[in-house]
């Protein structure tokens, strides 16, 4: 496996385009069918049932799309739009089931941001496995303490020199796919005094004992995928599991005791990574909302005609529209500005998870308010996109932390 930087000489950097090349189209396409033929008719079930979707976690591992291969043709894109445009492609089918197949990938973002070479090549395979033996990675952060304030951390992770080894302990919440994943890659403090600058980010190798799942958490929306708490009682995972290395780590520790510049944290280095992907989910949330809702428009008479030849009607859709493009062209500026190594100088990849998760609880509410009562009851799909929308303003950073991160950045002020 080839590691590539996202740093480019100038001249190699392609440009910013919204139009698609042959391959981003025949991608768009091909997983538009997947979500279109299997993803969309299973949706309601395992709502309903919230419960992990095995069966179609190994179709899309069965065609290519849930596996090591396809996410590295997909990070290799120099433009950067793959995965914004796998995300969007998917999640338009269901987003409960689409975090269920992409789950993984954050767990992989955490992998490839704070890893070596050699730890990529032996880690992410393993959280996808084989069509045969489909496997998952799950990646933590949260604690029941420390949700936005992740410099809060209260699990501990001590170096046994003797043994080589860290232990583990605490407890990480909120985390998909958790118990249940094979590879957990998760962040912990190693040195308290330093909040955030102590944390190190760990890898827990498939059948570590000592890792449990703890509660799994009954959500208002996304039910198809698994959350759920994970519990670290005396966990001994090797040396070579510290993502980046010991030497690594104590070189940045001695840079933060000694008070001087650090680099980006484990658990913002991940977030930095996936933000345009995260958005581009809320945008195939809300761009199924805004179709079902303009085919309903279009087909529903009021008072002898269509109701979209009711201003109200029609300026909802116009305005749900506008949002909705002015979201997928915010998440594809961030995706190519990180793969083309452009610093989020204004907080550019922040304003695209933040707009787009906005957008999509209001585009799915309006479209709601379209279909009226229709809209309201549970077997109507925009009843469950409203649902799943509401996600995209808490998790991988809360509105109000997105806009904090912008604040900062637009005014170089340490605003709290």
């Amino acid at each position: 496996m080839v590691v590539e930087t996202n740093e480019r000489p100038a001249t190699q950097t392609p440009q910013f385009s919204m139009e698609l090349n042959d391959e981003q189209r025949q991608i768009q396409k091909w997983i538009h069918g997947f979500a279109k033929d299997v993803v969309r008719p299973a949706a309601h079930e395992w709502d309903e049932r919230e419960e992990t979707p095995w069966p179609i976690i190994q179709e899309a591992a069965k065609i290519g799309l849930y596996s090591f291969e396809f996410l590295q043709n997909a990070f290799a894109d120099p433009t950067g739009l793959t995965m914004p445009i796998a995300n969007e492609e998917l999640f338009w089918g269901d987003a409960g089931i689409g975090l269920s197949i992409f789950g993984s990938t954050l767990c992989v973002a955490g992998i490839v941001a704070n890893g070596t070479p050699e730890q990529i090549v032996e880690w992410v395979p393993q959280c996808f496995g084989t069509p045969d033996k489909v496997q998952m990675g799950a990646f933590g952060v949260s604690e029941p303490d420390a949700g936005s304030d992740v410099s809060s951390l209260k699990s501990r992770a001590v170096y046994d020199e003797a043994k080589d080894e860290w232990v583990l302990n605490g407890t990480k919440t909120w985390i998909t796919n958790g118990g249940i994943a094979d590879v957990h890659v998760l962040v912990l403090s190693v040195d308290p005094e330093l909040n955030s600058r102590g944390h190190a980010a760990f890898v827990v190798p498939p059948g570590t004992p000592g890792l449990s799942q703890g509660q799994k958490f009954k959500k208002h929306g996304i039910r198809a995928s698994h959350t759920a708490e994970v519990v670290l009682d005396n966990v001994r995972v090797p040396g070579r599991c510290l993502l980046g290395g010991k030497e690594k780590l104590d070189a940045r520790l001695a840079r933060a005791r000694e008070g001087k510049s650090s680099k980006v944290q484990a658990a913002m280095a991940t977030f930095e990574a996936t933000r345009p992907a995260v958005g581009a989910q809320a945008v195939g949330i809300a761009r199924a909302a805004y179709e079902f809702a303009l085919d309903y428009a279009k087909e529903r008479k009021q008072f002898g005609r269509a109701i979209i030849e009711n201003q109200a009607i029609a300026f909802k859709l116009a305005d749900m529209k506008t949002r909705l493009d002015a979201s997928r062209l915010l998440v594809w500026r961030a995706a190519w500005m990180g793969k083309n190594g452009k610093p989020f100088e204004n907080g550019e990849g922040s304003m695209s998870k933040l707009f787009a998760g906005e957008s999509a609880v209001w585009v799915t509410e309006q479209a709601i308010q379209i279909m009226g009562g229709y809209g309201y009851v549970r077997e109507n799909p925009v009843e469950r996109w409203h649902r799943d929308s509401k996600i995209y303003t808490i998790f991988e950073g809360t509105s109000e932390i997105q806009r904090l991160v912008i604040s900062r950045a637009i005014s170089g002020i340490h605003i709290k």
